[in-house]
C-alpha cells in the first residue's frame, strides 16, 4: 500500500526527531554518569590523599607492620569507605571490612599502584550487591614505596540517583517525542493542505469544469503551481470558446448547401429515369447521404449551444412513462426488423417530472439508438424504469459487443469515438450527458467487452434535485 506525502513527511521527521533524541539521551546519560563517578572519585582521591599525608606526618617513623597492628585507624578514621592495605607487591595486609583473600590483586589499580601510580577500578565484588568503584595509592616515604593504601565505596545510592537522573530524562525524551510528533503533522498539514488544494482544483479541470481556479496565494512552488493551471484552464477555455464558435459557424454554413443538394435530389427524382437506374440509385444515395449529413449538422449545433450556454430547455411537468411507451412504439419495428428483442418494463404509479420532454426524449433514443448498432441479431434490449426515494431511475441494458475498458471513461467526451464505434459524429452521448446534467440529473455507462452495456440514468422525480 503507497503512503501519502503526509504520512512520508511525518514519518521523516518522527525519523530525525528520534534519532537525535536518542544521541541526545545516550549523551546526557553518560555525561551523568560520568560526572557522578568523578565526584566519588575525586571524593576517594582526597580523603586516601589526606590518609597518607596524615600517616607521613605523625606516624612515619613507625614501620607500617607497626601501624597495622597498633594504629590501624589511622587510615580510616578519616573515611566511611571500605580501607585496605597491601604491600608494595600488591598482596592484602589488613581490610577495614575483615575481608582476607586477595583476590582483588588483579584489579587494575592495585597494578597501577604497585608501578607507583594512583589508580581507579569500577567493578563488582562479592560482598557487595552493586558496582563499587576503588582507588588504589602507593605510600612512599623517603623516596621508596612502603605499601599501597586502597579505598574501596559502594556506588548503590551513586546509580540510584543516576538511575533517577536518567529515568527523568527519559521521561523528558518521550514528552519531546509526543510533542513532536504534534508538531511534525501539524508541519506536514501545512504543506499538505496546499498540495490538496491545488489537486482538487487540478482534478475538476481535469473533470472539465474550468471556470475553476486556484486560490492559493503561496508565494513558493506550490503557490506557482496553482498560478500555472489557472493560466491553464483560461488557455483551454479561450481555445474551446474558438472550436465551439468555429463549429457553430460552419454548421450554420453546412446548412444551406445541404438543404439545396436534398431539394435537387428529391426534384431530379421526380424526373423520369426509369431507364438509368444507375442515376436513381445515385439520387437516392445523394438524398440519404443528405439527410445523414443534416443529422450530424444539427448535433453539431445542439452541442454548440449546449456548451455555450445559449440553449434553454422547456421544462413541463409531464407523464415519464407515457413518454417511454411511445419511445417504444416508436423503436420497435426496428428491433423486428434487426432480430433483436426489445422489453420495456415500467414501474407502475410512477411519478411524473418536470423537464424537457423532447430532450429527455432525445437522450433516451440516442442511447437506445447505440444498443441497436451494437446489438447484433438474437440479441436483446431492455428498458426499465422505476422510481426509489423520489429519484426516478431508466437503466437501458443490451447484450451487445460491449465497450473495452480504456474507452468506457471517454465515451461521454465530445467528439470521441472508441475502436468499435460505428457512431457518425462522436458526440451523442455528449449531448445526452449534457441534457441529463440540466435536468439536475446523472447518467452512468457500465460496460463488459461480449457482455453488453447498462446505461444507468437518474432523473429527480416531481423536480426534486438528486
Amino acid at each position: 500500500m503507497r503512503k501519502s506525502i503526509k504520512t512520508r513527511l511525518v514519518i521523516n521527521f518522527m525519523l530525525i526527531i528520534v534519532i537525535t533524541v536518542v544521541i541526545l539521551e545516550t549523551v546526557l546519560i553518560n555525561g551523568v554518569k560520568e560526572y557522578y563517578y568523578r565526584n566519588v572519585e575525586s571524593l576517594l582521591h582526597n580523603q586516601i590523599q589526606f590518609s597518607i599525608d596524615y600517616y607521613l606526618r605523625y606516624f612515619s617513623s613507625n614501620p607500617l607492620e607497626d601501624i597495622i597492628i597498633d594504629d590501624i585507624d589511622v587510615f580510616w578514621q578519616h573515611t566511611t569507605a571500605q580501607v585496605q592495605l597491601l604491600d608494595p607487591q600488591g598482596r592484602l595486609l589488613t581490610d577495614s571490612l575483615g575481608v582476607i583473600n586477595d583476590e582483588y590483586n588483579i584489579a587494575s589499580d592495585i597494578k597501577m599502584a604497585v608501578n607507583g601510580e594512583m589508580g581507579t577500578w569500577v567493578g563488582k565484588v562479592k560482598y557487595f550487591d552493586s558496582l563499587v568503584m576503588a582507588i588504589s595509592a602507593p605510600i612512599e616515604y623517603e623516596g621508596r614505596e612502603i605499601g599501597i593504601i586502597r579505598f574501596i565505596t559502594s556506588l548503590k545510592e551513586t546509580d540510584y540517583v543516576i538511575r533517577t537522573i536518567s529515568l527523568f530524562l527519559l521521561l523528558m525524551g518521550i514528552a519531546v517525542l509526543f510533542i513532536s510528533g504534534i508538531v511534525s503533522v501539524f508541519l506536514a498539514n501545512s504543506i499538505i493542505r496546499p498540495l490538496k488544494e491545488v489537486t482538487k482544483v487540478a482534478e475538476k479541470m481535469a473533470d472539465g469544469q474550468l471556470k475553476v481556479r486556484s486560490n492559493i496565494r503561496l508565494e513558493d512552488e506550490i503557490g506557482r503551481l496553482g498560478n500555472t493551471l489557472n493560466y491553464m484552464a483560461e488557455e483551454l477555455i479561450k481555445k474551446e470558446q474558438l472550436k465551439n464558435d468555429f463549429i457553430s459557424s460552419i454548421s450554420h454554413e453546412l446548412r444551406t448547401p445541404l438543404t439545396s443538394i436534398k431539394g435537387w435530389a428529391v426534384t431530379l427524382k421526380s424526373e423520369d429515369f426509369t431507364e438509368n437506374e444507375i442515376v436513381l440509385d445515385g439520387l437516392e444515395i445523394i438524398e440519404k447521404e443528405s439527410d445523414r449529413l443534416t443529422t450530424m449538422v444539427e448535433e453539431l449545433l445542439d452541442l454548440s449551444r449546449f456548451v455555450s450556454g445559449r440553449i434553454n430547455l422547456e421544462k413541463d411537468l409531464f407523464d415519464i412513462k407515457d413518454t417511454i411507451l411511445m419511445i417504444g412504439k416508436q423503436l420497435r419495428p426496428r428491433a423486428l426488423n434487426n432480430g433483436i428483442q426489445f422489453d420495456i418494463d415500467i414501474q407502475e404509479n410512477l411519478s411524473p417530472i418536470v423537464g424537457d420532454e423532447n430532450r429527455i426524449k432525445q437522450v433516451l433514443i440516442n442511447v437506445l439508438d447505440n444498443g441497436f448498432k451494437f446489438t447484433q441479431e438474437g440479441g436483446s434490449i431492455i428498458l426499465k424504469a422505476y422510481e426509489e426515494n423520489s429519484i426516478l431511475t431508466i437503466k437501458i441494458e443490451d447484450s451487445g459487443v460491449g465497450i473495452p475498458e480504456e474507452d468506457l471513461s471517454k465515451v461521454k467526451d465530445k467528439f470521441y469515438k472508441g475502436r468499435n464505434s460505428k457512431s457518425h459524429s462522436g458526440i451523442g452521448l455528449s449531448i445526452s450527458d449534457e441534457i441529463i446534467r440540466m435536468h439536475n440529473g446523472k447518467m452512468e455507462i457500465l460496460s463488459e467487452v461480449n457482455k453488453g452495456t447498462q446505461v444507468i440514468i437518474e432523473l429527480p422525480s416531481k423536480g426534486e434535485d438528486i
